[in-house]
């Protein structure tokens, strides 16, 4: 089986040639890099990746991390990883020269972030976290607290956590009950319980960093009354140092179905006297500060999706170009050769779709981290807001599209696999659970749904839906005047009369019974999710017939060819059922809404 992680190809494909990301090189915060640097910080990346991540994939997720009452245990391969993230600086890759960091865009960190993803998922999550953990210290925290933890965290000697969910509550973050009374001293003394933390606790580095939302004793109910602390595993004393062990307890490691080399915690807070914490920002506003760690790991649970997708796809080509088995339909000879796997036409299918899925994930999470980028490093102000805007519209879709079908991707690639497919000599079934996982993280399906129909198409007077329209308008009339592209155009030009129907119909039904209208909330998330993609793909085929038509020819031909016939079979076949779909939504179909528990 392959050892390849992404197909190079394929990432200078989305950053290259999709996004342009050389013209980062023109705005002032990238003028000292070029594109030998972005390519010699990726290639550093995939040599960690293979070196210190991949290798001791599949035996973490056999040797999962174990707690004997006083420290947990992981396999120490995870640890030489962690310290060679860091050693590289990836930690701190995105930050300021000043601040130890390497200024790198937000585009080519991701890119990077996706390697680390392929090879070991469950380990790249510690530094995942931290980086997110790290940047809310960086925007929101008191320059003090800056001063006395940044630094750490950005070289590896601190990691970082996000404490959201309780025991009471999910997603409902208005109902959390972890409280926060205010000492003489200005600090906070923090209560309560969390679970389902992930890289809550561990021996990998000297300090753990938690970022906890709860409640200052006395604060309104719901959202409004929420704020968030800073409160580490160990004290840090002002000069530095490691003080006394911070009243926050491992409750237990819970077990899962994959990514089982992250810790998946729950934490108590305060069993004694209570946890020194430190107010982040200003009171009560700590969800709004949590939003954003919040809509960046949503974007980097979605490209792990992405990268497992991709890694269940090459994986899956690379057997089905190996296995000989049986003969083609046509054949009647019982003597004749047998063939490989790749020459049955319902396996090419099953690649195929696969492809779709995988590249229109990858391409789908770079570009929302284009867009991030493009909020803070735009060089006009219109461009930064406009970015921000559209990227807030499309978090659902880039964070559910991936998450959703890079688990099927993933089941595919058991199938092509066959009876080799579920044992665990192969990687495959590694990659299912792993995936399976990322529906969840960071909100369910149903969640984004209730947040794209419930808030997002409708706020700021659609502003960030009209920017979207525009967007996919502009390239359909592009794609109008290319005789390859013009097809799959119109294909794409009916799905969004469908969307843009559907949504004014849905919108509708909201203002007139939020309950009803928001029903089928997830419905319409999916069926936004694949225009999002079409439009993707449209894109992408666009760049490669232009490749084609400059002349592009051998293996290079055979890449751009690869691009146009996966982009026409998404346009014939996933936006098929589009209509009938579309017809459920807009006629408000209530038989879910309906159901009776007793019925169950």
């Amino acid at each position: 089986m392959t050892d390849k992680l992404l197909n190079e190809r394929e990432l200078s494909f989305q950053l290259y040639e999709m996004l342009d990301t050389e013209a980062l090189l023109e705005r002032p915060r990238y003028a000292e890099h070029d594109r030998a640097v972005f390519d010699a910080t990726l290639e550093t990346a995939r040599a960690i990746a293979v070196e210190y991540l991949a290798p001791h994939n599949q035996k973490a997720d056999a040797n999962e991390p174990t707690f004997d009452g006083e420290k947990v245990s992981l396999i120490p391969e995870t640890k030489a990883a962690w310290d060679a993230l860091a050693a590289a600086g990836f930690h701190a890759a995105h930050h300021d020269a000043e601040d130890g960091g390497l200024q790198l865009p937000e585009v080519v960190l991701r890119a990077c972030m996706a390697y680390f993803n392929a090879a070991n998922i469950a380990t790249a999550a510690y530094s995942f976290l931290t980086i997110g953990s790290a940047n809310l210290v960086k925007s929101f925290a008191s320059e003090t607290l800056r001063q006395r933890y940044l630094p750490s965290m950005l070289d590896g000697r601190y990691s970082g956590t996000m404490a959201l969910t309780e025991p009471g509550q999910g997603s409902a973050l208005g109902d959390i009950r972890t409280t926060a009374r205010p000492a003489a001293d200005g600090t906070y003394r923090v209560f309560g319980q969390k679970m389902f933390i992930s890289g809550g606790d561990h021996e990998l580095t000297d300090n753990i960093v938690h970022m906890v939302l709860a409640r200052i004793d006395g604060a309104p109910a719901g959202v409004k009354g929420i704020s968030l602390f800073l409160v580490p595993k160990f004290v840090v004393n002002e000069d530095g140092s490691l003080g006394a062990r911070n009243d926050v307890a491992l409750a237990g490691l819970l077990h899962k179905f994959g990514y089982r080399n992250t810790t998946s915690t729950v934490l108590s807070f305060g069993e004694k006297d209570g946890a020194l914490g430190y107010l982040v920002g200003e009171a009560n506003k700590g969800l709004s500060y949590m939003f954003q760690m919040m809509n960046e790991a949503r974007i980097g649970v979605a490209l792990g999706a992405s990268a497992l997708a991709y890694q269940s796809y090459i994986h899956a080509l690379d057997y089905a170009r190996e296995r000989p088995q049986g003969r083609l339909p046509g054949s009647k000879d019982p003597l004749a050769p047998q063939v490989r796997i790749v020459e049955h036409a319902d396996v090419r299918r099953m690649l195929l779709q696969q492809k779709a899925y995988a590249e229109g994930s990858l391409s789908l999470c770079l570009y929302g981290s284009q867009l991030f980028e493009d909020a803070h490093t735009a060089p006009e102000q219109a461009d930064r807001e406009n970015a921000a805007e559209l990227l807030d519209l499309l978090i659902p879709m880039i964070k559910s599209y991936p998450s959703k079908y890079g688990v099927i991707a993933s089941d595919i690639g058991i199938q092509v696999l066959g009876g080799s497919g579920y044992i665990r000599e192969y990687p495959l079934e590694q990659f299912y659970r792993d995936n399976r996982l990322n529906p969840i993280h960071e909100g369910t399906e149903g969640i984004h749904g209730l947040d794209l129909l419930g808030r997002k198409v409708g706020q700021r007077g659609g502003k960030g839906y009209q920017l979207f329209l525009a967007e996919v308008r502009a390239s359909l009339t592009q794609a109008a005047a290319d005789s390859a592209c013009a097809p799959m155009a119109a294909a794409l030009a009916d799905a969004l009369g469908i969307l843009d129907k559907v949504t004014a119909e849905l919108q509708a039904q909201v203002a007139a019974d939020a309950n009803l209208g928001l029903s089928n909330a997830t419905a319409y998330l999916d069926l936004f999710g694949r225009v999002v993609v079409g439009w993707i793909w449209l894109r992408q085929a666009l760049v490669a017939n232009h490749a084609l038509n400059a002349g592009a020819n051998g293996s290079e031909a055979d890449f751009y060819q690869g691009k146009l016939h996966a982009a026409r079979y998404f346009m014939d076949w996933e936006l098929a059922g589009l209509e009938a779909q579309a017809r459920l939504l807009g006629a408000g179909n209530r038989l879910s809404y309906d159901m009776q528990d007793n019925w169950f």
